[in-house]
């Protein structure tokens, strides 16, 4: 018991499973009465039933889980959560569990270093190792019977964890400083300013050499620019000519002139240069037969009928 730090008018909880002995747990809860005495409190709780106890936060000084002589108990994250949960700010977590000295994977049975893992992600710090011997035969059977699980590279060892100082989604106020901080900003070097400094009785200075702008042009530069080297590389390019959207290089102007020309020569030419007149005046294979007179030059659209039965 003096392993455990335990003294008089403390809180302390011990967890059991079906694998612990009714008698060593009697004897254990005794032994714990008598150090915390007529002020302390020694509760015995399942840890099947650990989850559904509804203990209030911060109701225990130390817990005592799996370290009942024979027992394998092994602790889930929900258990490790609940155990931090209702342990008093510094107070400490004894527990006792098999594990694995390999890696077993899918194994319902941790390895040391995870079993420690999962302590500290439940809460707890200052988590450590305590103790760590082999499995006696009676607890090698226990494993076997009540968590269904053989291997020969089990371990007992015994961890340790502390929770913090602290209430879990306590909150302090930070004491920031108000002092007025100086602006940080460098002195300026008034002979370095006045060097950097331009005035307009400086431009009046004839030691102040002034360029012309016009001279920095060449005579390339002043030339017109072709139309044709304005045009965008990908402007028209490919099997079909198709000015880009929003065409400033007049490519799409272009194509229109050259859209109309065509339906203009694919107008049907007169042969006798009456067709214009009217039907008394138009043969009798004219494709404008029965449509009305119409100027000369106006465009008229002949529908395919028209054109088949020509």
């Amino acid at each position: 018991m003096a392993d455990f730090g335990i003294s008089a008018g403390q809180f302390v909880a011990v967890v059991w499973d079906n694998s612990s002995l009714v008698e060593a747990l009697k004897d254990l809860v005794d032994k714990l009465q008598a150090l915390t005495g007529d002020e302390g409190r020694v509760s015995v709780e399942n840890i099947n039933q650990l989850l559904q106890s509804a203990h209030k936060e911060s109701s225990f000084d130390i817990i005592l889980s799996g370290i009942i002589p024979g027992s394998t108990t092994l602790h889930s994250a929900e258990v490790l959560a609940e155990m931090a949960r209702i342990l008093r700010p510094g107070g400490c977590l004894f527990l006792k569990e098999p594990v694995e000295t390999a890696v077993v994977n899918n194994s319902k049975v941790k390895t040391a270093s995870k079993l420690c893992s999962a302590l500290t992600l439940s809460g707890l710090v200052e988590v450590k190792e305590l103790q760590r011997e082999s499995l006696s035969p009676k607890e090698i059977q226990s494993v076997h019977e009540h968590l269904g699980y053989n291997s020969d590279s089990l371990l007992s060892v015994q961890i340790t964890g502390r929770k913090p100082n602290f209430e879990v989604g306590s909150s302090s106020q930070l004491k920031l400083s108000t002092a007025k901080k100086s602006s940080g900003k460098p002195a300026v070097d008034p002979a370095a300013a006045k060097l950097w400094t331009l005035s307009a009785n400086d431009m009046e200075d004839e030691s102040v050499d002034l360029i012309d702008s016009d001279e920095l042009l060449d005579p390339e530069d002043l030339k017109k620019p072709d139309p044709a080297s304005l045009r965008v590389a990908s402007c028209g390019e490919g099997k079909k000519r198709k000015a880009c959207k929003n065409c400033t290089c007049g490519l799409a102007e272009e194509l229109e002139k050259e859209k109309l020309r065509d339906q203009i020569s694919s107008q049907p030419k007169s042969a006798c240069g009456n067709c214009y007149l009217g039907d008394a005046f138009r043969c009798a294979s004219c494709p404008y037969l029965g449509m009305p007179a119409f100027k000369p030059g106006e465009k008229v659209l002949l529908s395919d009928s028209n054109l088949n039965d020509v």
